[in-house]
């Protein structure tokens, strides 16, 4: 498709605005008004918002956001950014999962919760998203980062897409960035697998999903995944069978995804998606 102004690969959109992140927060020109990553907060009476950075060449970067529902001890989504820094692969990986700082003891899962209960501790943001800086990559090690995750889907096809996203962000070039939400479904009833020790605050989601936007340049693609959390690997892994509008993402989380970008961008990018756009799922 050909605009009069620019060219969009594949027909995902033609836009006509620069598009240049200034900084690891806040995109300032016009394509957004606030922090790209983050969905619509829901602002429940047990729902926290949880920010974890460092400080990566003198600057303050983002390492990943949150919102964490208290009375479900597990996060309603985790929000981070590939960029030309937090790309960068610097550091190795850490293995002591440990209480979020930031967040009271009493409201998050404990080791107990896990490995006995027959359920791995399914990172969201994934200890390989974090390489940039090793005070990044410990930080995914907090228990407001772990999900109960069965091993065959923590080591299938939910690590099959996590590498994919991975390598999609580590092409990320100087004026690149690639925005992703993760999350396991928690807020509906229908869409838990059940509850450890039948606990009700400790719920273990039916299914997991991401949500992605790239930005190259002055073009934009989206799309999302949606994947049920079975207790067996598929023969064969094909992550386009996974793929959806972020609308029809939205539909089934009740989560508003990439809100803060300009309106009608967002209703163009998130109405449709295109597996041949991204490469590895064609």
């Amino acid at each position: 498709m050909k605009c009069q102004l620019k060219y969009v690969l594949l027909g995902v959109l033609c836009v006509g605005i620069i598009a240049c992140d200034k900084d690891d927060n806040y995109d300032s020109n016009n394509f957004a008004t606030g922090i790209v990553e983050l969905p619509a907060l829901r602002n429940g009476v047990n729902d926290v918002f949880i920010t974890h950075s460092t400080t990566f060449n003198g600057q303050k970067i983002t390492s990943f956001s949150m919102e964490y529902d208290k009375s479900k001890k597990h996060s309603r989504w985790i929000a981070f950014r590939f960029d030309n820094q937090t790309r960068l692969q610097t550091a190795t990986r850490g293995n002591e999962f440990i209480p979020d700082p930031l967040l009271g003891t009493e409201y998050q899962r404990v080791q107990a919760d896990f490995g006995r209960r027959g359920y791995d501790r399914g990172h969201l943001c994934a200890s390989a998203d974090r390489l940039y800086d090793q005070e990044a990559n410990d930080q995914t090690f907090y228990y407001t980062n772990m999900s109960p995750q069965r091993n065959n889907f923590n080591t299938g096809v939910w690590l099959a897409l996590e590498g994919q996203v991975q390598s999609w962000g580590r092409s990320c070039t100087a004026s690149d960035t690639l925005y992703v939400v993760k999350g396991g479904t928690i807020d509906k009833e229908e869409h838990i697998k059940e509850y450890i020790g039948g606990d009700r605050s400790k719920p273990v989601p039916k299914y997991y999903y991401m949500a992605l936007l790239f930005k190259k340049g002055e073009s934009f693609k989206a799309i999302a995944f949606w994947m049920e959390h079975q207790d067996s690997k598929p023969s064969t892994i094909r992550l386009a069978d996974y793929a959806l509008t972020i609308d029809e993402l939205e539909e089934k989380t009740g989560i508003d995804f990439f809100p803060n970008l300009n309106d009608n961008l967002e209703n163009a990018l998130e109405a449709t998606y295109s597996t041949k756009a991204w490469p590895g799922l064609e």
